[in-house]
């Protein structure tokens, strides 16, 4: 738990930190995916008003209520799942506000473990020099015994290695008795930050979880618009069409007058253009042609 410099609390104390920062690319993060969405509702909405400005001439011309329809209703998927995503945001916000006020309090609580890992660093530092002070005195006591130096020179060498030691005894007294302290609060403060963190990352899992919940919705309300509108392409059939437009363009149902009857019309045929034939019948019965007689 000591590792390099006694680092420890400073790497939790910050990943802490960093919870923040997820939080607020995740807000960042919705609140592009609900600006495209929106902006995909737009486009759709300008694809249903082009469907509706398409030309109305002809037989094809109910199939663009088809389109403006599905465009409408895709537009609508999209626009409330922007509207959802939004209330995410609200949502991923609150928890934000939650979190600094937790960090706070964190901090408050755990001053106490940051003064003693800065003890520890101390001491720590003074252990290390205590250590090398002796370990260099008795080296130079060990070479004037084996030089035969001056009895005064041993002496003076023997009392710096006997203080060296004493130091450094001291040093190992004081470097337990501060290890002890820091390891107590080193493990409260590390069970907090644990505890925090895991709280963090299961609000972060409920707010994904959430996401991907309004997505998966959406793509399920995109895909029965869809299949409407493959059954609606269907169920809209070529004499549906040709019906309609019958229908519509019919110009009334009296058969033509005397002066029209030199014009010789078989009765099963129409009028032929690049190969398609109409069937007169269909448009007889809606009195756009009346030629029996």
């Amino acid at each position: 738990m000591q590792g390099e410099r006694n680092s420890g609390f400073d790497v939790l104390y910050h990943n802490m930190k960093h919870g923040q920062i997820s939080t607020k690319e995740l807000a960042e993060f919705v609140r592009e995916r609900a600006a495209i969405e929106e902006n995909y509702s737009k486009s759709m909405s300008k694809l249903s008003k082009m469907a509706s400005g398409s030309s109305q001439l002809g037989t094809f011309a109910p199939m663009w209520d088809i389109f403006r329809i599905s465009s409408d209703k895709l537009a609508l998927c999209h626009l409330e799942l922007a509207r959802k995503l939004n209330d995410l945001i609200r949502d991923i916000s609150k928890y934000g506000d939650e979190q600094v006020k937790v960090h706070r309090k964190t901090k408050e609580e755990v001053t106490g473990t940051l003064e003693v890992v800065q003890m520890m660093q101390v001491a720590s530092g003074q252990l290390h020099k205590a250590k090398e002070c002796y370990y260099n005195r008795c080296l130079e006591q060990e070479r004037l015994r084996k030089e035969a130096a001056a009895q005064k020179d041993v002496e003076k060498a023997d009392n710096k290695a006997r203080k060296a030691a004493e130091s450094f005894s001291s040093s190992v007294e004081k470097f337990n008795r501060v290890g002890e302290e820091f390891e107590r609060k080193m493990n409260e403060s590390a069970q907090k930050f644990q505890n925090i963190e895991e709280c963090h990352l299961r609000q972060m899992k409920v707010l994904i979880k959430s996401y991907s919940h309004s997505i998966e919705n959406t793509h399920v309300q995109i895909g029965q618009v869809h299949e409407e509108f493959k059954q609606n392409v269907e169920n809209t059939g070529t004499d549906t069409l040709v019906r309609r437009f019958a229908e519509q363009k019919g110009t009334g149902r009296e058969r033509p007058g005397t002066d029209m009857e030199h014009i010789i019309f078989q009765s099963n045929m129409g009028v032929s253009h690049n190969g398609c034939i109409m069937e007169l019948g269909v448009l007889e019965k809606v009195g756009i042609l009346n030629l029996k007689g």
